[in-house]
């Protein structure tokens, strides 16, 4: 389970930052902190740790543009490109993704303020999931608009044991567009996932690769069914895992300025982009960065088994 520790001050020259955790389970502020710094390795790995203990870190009032956002993000894996389906992220700066609420009705033929409404995990139909996930806020609503987070390997830790053990030795099937697809069925984007799938087959259960958590890999956005078990019970099953992936007790909501950046472990945690702003006549527009990932391995040590599409990485360094 995540442990709740004291604000953290590790000093930047002369200049110390603070970590401070903002809920129960998940979630840490780091404060007093510009990204624009030359950090060292060793703050970088203070930073590490505090993202593998509080899974998502929050940082306000950052004046920075693509580059650094980029930047600040090769300091803790290789870079990927946008997206597998992305065509519009900046011709210069090919590895940011646009969570622009004026893009979507062109990608998908409905307005949308992000790509899913449920809670979901980035990418998980990759045979390697992004490792981690960088989101930063350029026009945020004056309400509304918030992005919630959950801890997975602390919504694993609170099943009963014997569920955990029936749980350890099965896997799921991620599928790009899950069981009910975001986008029209006659739009450019369905065009384009239907000619390039993305299917894996995950373990229900995946061990975290540096801290060892045991985490709930199962997320509505993605997963379409338990194998090996009949339609009507992979349902209810799923049905019971969403319900603890999404217990309040798990999360952490997140209040969006311009000038925000969530930095979150997407192998631990799943999110929740907002559903309250359909009504309203705003724009919402963030850009994120993602690090390439492993990919994740069972309790049995066994690893993912892809079924459709390729390995998904990066040349940055």
């Amino acid at each position: 389970m995540t442990t709740v520790s004291e604000p953290a001050v590790t000093e930047i020259g002369t200049v110390a930052f603070r970590i401070t955790p903002v809920a129960g389970h998940i979630g840490a502020e780091v404060s007093d902190i510009d990204l624009r710094d030359d950090f060292t390795e060793a703050q970088i790995a203070t930073l590490t740790a505090a993202l593998h203990e509080y899974k998502v870190l929050f940082f306000r009032d950052q004046e920075i543009g693509h580059a650094e956002q980029i930047e600040f993000s090769r300091r803790f894996g290789t870079v990927t490109p946008s997206h597998p389906y992305d065509d519009d992220a900046p011709t210069e700066f090919p590895e940011i993704l646009a969570v622009d609420s004026r893009l979507y009705e062109k990608r998908f033929g409905i307005r949308k303020f992000s790509y899913t409404n449920h809670w979901h995990t980035d990418v998980s139909p990759l045979i390697n999931p992004p490792a981690a996930s960088l989101l930063r806020a350029e026009i945020a609503p004056e309400r509304g608009g918030d992005t919630q987070w959950t801890n997975l390997a602390a919504a694993y830790a609170g099943l009963p044991d014997s569920l955990k053990s029936f749980l350890d030795g099965l896997r799921a099937e991620h599928r790009f567009g899950g069981r009910l697809p975001a986008w029209d069925a006659d739009s450019d984007y369905a065009k384009k996932v239907a000619k390039a799938p993305l299917v894996t087959e995950h373990p229900v259960v995946r061990v975290h690769p540096v801290t060892g958590e045991r985490v709930l890999f199962v997320n509505p956005g993605f997963t379409t069914r338990i194998v090996g078990l009949s339609p009507r019970q992979s349902d209810a099953l799923l049905e019971l895992l969403y319900a603890e992936v999404s217990d309040p007790a798990y999360t952490v909501r997140f209040r969006w300025e311009k000038g925000s950046l969530a930095f979150w472990d997407n192998r631990a945690t799943a999110h929740l982009a907002p559903s309250d702003l359909d009504h309203l006549d705003v724009t919402r527009v963030l850009y994120r960065t993602t690090l390439e990932g492993d990919i994740p391995v069972g309790v049995d040590g066994e690893p993912s088994r892809s079924i459709k599409g390729e390995r998904f990485g990066g040349a940055s360094a």
